[in-house]
């Protein structure tokens, strides 16, 4: 198609400009020129009839003399531009407007058959070689007393009609000329509105067949073709921020596992060439145990978001009493909270409120919000976890009075991997990806999640249920 579509429209144009101008030179000049003897002998007839009926008749009823006959005909052939006989069945020429009238010189016409005309009532020929040309010839009987008594003959010369016919001819192919030409409108039409962008288009899907995703196109063009560029462009973008973030992810991964694994193998390596001695065995032991705990919730936040990376994950849905879950959720904080004096507090609507959701990821979701507002809330503070109802949905938030989240990276928070500047030297041991987690499963579940957060203040995130059917029928 890049190499032939143009060419294939292109020769497609010359053909239809060829068959037309063979059919309009093969067909059209025979079909005029036969429309255009029809219509003189048509023309021609009528007036022999008239003449036969009028002037004629009298002739051979002795109404009239053939010398007023012969006036009247020669001005009638002036005006019709066509010579007019009067012939005896016999074949004898009574009257003929080109000559002289001569009643003693006897012309006869050889093998005269008035019924040589078959069905019709013209001929063209050289009506019984009385003409050196051929001629249009109608012919009209002259009845007296209910007899045939003669016929009236009118003569047109074929050139004069064929001269007709060409002078037309000459107007139909300077029309058919100003056709293609116009017609070349088509031609630049399909150049500039369909050629022209789909070889962009063509362009820019090599470029991305060849990796080049970040490749930028532009087609001004508001019908499907625009739209097809548009989408082009749009399906290359998300590709292209896709591996952007699959590389920063990689990136991200190396560096978390990395870190831990070179502080195992730092300490280990000292235990062995006596750089630490034995005494001190336990605490660093201690510490390359942190860091193992470290890579295992790593891996399984990894593992997590694998699972729930996915359109149209299934969810194990039911029914359950958040309330229930919020407080064992809390409960299993009870030892975190004792080493820093935080208190979590409960504002829960009812004494049982059921949802519709995997409950074992909305208890993951609580999980990781708690434990984030521990983490980054001061000592002798607390934590409320409040439920509401509004419109037949069932709003939680978890809120602390830490410190807080900068307004420029509350929209980055989300992003896996990402620690803001105020929680790197707080969160040793987050891996980045909780809150990606979090956002993940309460997305699967059709349901939104938002956070409000002041620097220095606190952070406050609320997120959203669909309650049960039984739930919906009590409110």
């Amino acid at each position: 198609m890049r190499k032939t579509l143009y060419l294939k429209f292109v020769l497609a144009y010359f053909i239809f400009g060829v068959f037309s101008f063979i059919v309009v030179t093969t067909f059209v000049p025979t079909m005029t020129m036969e429309h255009l003897t029809r219509e003189k002998a048509k023309n021609l007839y009528e007036e022999a009839s008239y003449i036969a009926g009028n002037y004629a008749s009298g002739l051979y009823a002795n109404v009239t003399d053939l010398e007023t006959v012969k006036e009247h005909l020669d001005s009638l052939a002036v005006y019709l531009d066509s010579t007019i006989r009067i012939i005896n069945p016999s074949g004898r020429l009574v009257l003929d407007t080109n000559t002289p009238l001569n009643v003693e010189d006897v012309v006869m016409i050889e093998n005269f058959d008035p019924t040589v005309t078959g069905g019709s009532y013209y001929i063209v020929d050289k009506f019984f070689d009385s003409f050196e040309s051929d001629m249009l010839s109608v012919l009209a009987p002259i009845t007296y007393e209910y007899k045939v008594r003669g016929y009236v003959v009118i003569h047109c010369d074929i050139n004069d009609i064929q001269a007709s016919c060409n002078s037309l001819l000459n107007i139909s192919y300077i029309t058919l000329a100003v056709l293609l030409l116009l017609s070349l409108i088509i031609l630049i039409f399909f150049t500039e509105m369909v050629y022209v962008p789909l070889r962009k288009i063509t362009h820019a899907t090599e470029q991305y067949a060849s990796g080049n995703m970040h490749y930028e196109f532009q087609v001004e063009s508001e019908d499907e073709i625009g739209y097809l560029a548009a989408c082009l462009n749009y399906m290359a973008k998300q590709i292209a921020g896709a591996e952007d973030d699959q590389k920063k992810f990689v990136a991200n991964v190396s560096h978390d596992f990395r870190s831990p694994l070179t502080s195992i193998r730092g300490y280990l390596d000292a235990m062995l060439d006596g750089t630490i001695p034995p005494e001190q065995y336990r605490k660093y032991l201690e510490i390359v145990l942190n860091e193992t705990e470290r890579l295992t919730k790593l891996t399984n936040s990894l593992l997590t978001l694998n699972n729930l990376n996915t359109k149209g994950m299934l969810l194990d849905r039911g029914d359950f009493d958040i309330n229930s879950v919020i407080r064992s959720t809390a409960a299993s904080f009870e030892g975190t909270c004792r080493k820093k004096n935080i208190s979590i507090e409960l504002i829960l609507t009812g004494e049982e409120m059921f949802v519709n959701a995997d409950m074992g990821k909305i208890q993951q979701v609580l999980y990781n919000l708690i434990d984030n507002a521990i983490k980054f809330s001061h000592h002798d503070s607390v934590i409320t976890i409040e439920t509401s109802l509004k419109k037949n949905k069932l709003f939680v938030s978890v809120k602390d009075t830490g410190i807080g989240i900068p307004k420029d990276d509350q929209k980055l928070i989300w992003d896996r991997f990402y620690k803001s500047d105020l929680s790197r030297g707080r969160d040793k041991k987050g891996t980045g990806l909780g809150l990606s987690i979090v956002k993940e499963i309460i997305n699967s579940h059709g349901e939104n999640i938002n956070v409000i957060s002041t620097e220095g203040v606190g952070s406050e995130f609320i997120f959203s249920l669909s309650l049960s059917a039984e739930s919906e029928e009590e409110d």
